[in-house]
């Protein structure tokens, strides 16, 4: 009997669906356990693939719908259009290969991205129904692909950012995301407030989900659109996949969107 995946749920807008995966409720084992859709951590495909069939059905979408992009801790934004489902399997994982963002305003599809200690950022317009899952580590942070994110859902669809809806999901914290010299200069030379996302202990820590929520402020995004979710992947590795805790041979989290029809 296949089990259901257990998914924490954020309300984010009527007629939308939003969510993370924890790592209960599927099939997948060891470091994987339980619960992984993501085929580019070297899960076992049958698993993934039983996986992704129990979502689909707890998310009442076909399983073809949910997309899920081959990150790459870039800044590239890859709009979802119907015609994508229409290309060979092969063609449709080209297409979204080297993506760490994707949006839509289709409804019925699943966008969203795969993330353990990262940052997983779901934006939501409610005027023009479209929706986007970008996916944060430090690197993509300090390239600004929020931003990018909702510019392009501003090109796309002529989304305001004053009226967007945004989720910041579960990643790793403030206290657990220890990092070296490096990547502190990396945030610095980015033009970002040090004092405010930077704290010394023996090495230096940074705050991602402060970091991705001005950005998103940054962006004109209100600020009392924003919800954090508060979860540290590190410090609840038995919910969440946490790459820092389990290795990089580990599951993801999956957090998607879904544009329901009204």
């Amino acid at each position: 009997m296949t089990k259901s995946p257990v998914l924490t749920y954020y309300n984010i807008g009527e007629d939308v669906t939003a969510f993370s995966t924890t790592r209960q409720g599927g099939v997948s084992e060891g470091p994987y356990g339980e619960f992984n859709i993501n085929a580019y951590c070297g899960d076992d495909p049958s698993a993934i693939a039983t996986n992704k069939k129990a979502l689909a059905e707890e998310l009442d979408v076909a399983a073809d719908r949910i997309v899920v992009p081959h990150q790459v801790h870039g800044i590239e934004v890859r709009q979802v259009a119907d015609d994508l489902f229409a290309l060979p399997e092969k063609v449709r994982a080209m297409v979204l290969d080297g993506v760490d963002a994707v949006m839509t305003d289709v409804p019925g599809v699943c966008v969203g991205v795969s993330t353990a200690d990262c940052i997983p950022v779901l934006l939501y317009d409610p005027i023009h129904r479209a929706a986007c899952a970008v996916h944060a580590g430090w690197r993509g942070t300090v390239a600004s692909i929020v931003r990018k994110a909702v510019a392009g859902m501003a090109f796309h669809f002529r989304t305001s950012p004053a009226c967007l809806k945004a989720v910041i999901g579960p990643g790793i914290s403030l206290d657990a995301f220890e990092v070296g010299d490096e990547v502190y200069e990396a945030f610095a030379s980015a033009g970002f407030d040090m004092e405010r996302i930077a704290r010394r202990q023996d090495k230096w820590h940074i705050d991602l989900p402060l970091c991705n929520k001005l950005q998103l402020v940054e962006s004109g995004v209100a600020e009392g659109n924003i919800q954090l979710s508060g979860i540290c992947t590190y410090n609840h590795a038995d919910q969440y996949f946490s790459a820092r805790r389990l290795g990089v041979q580990s599951g993801r989290i999956y957090t998607g969107i879904i544009l329901r029809t009204s």
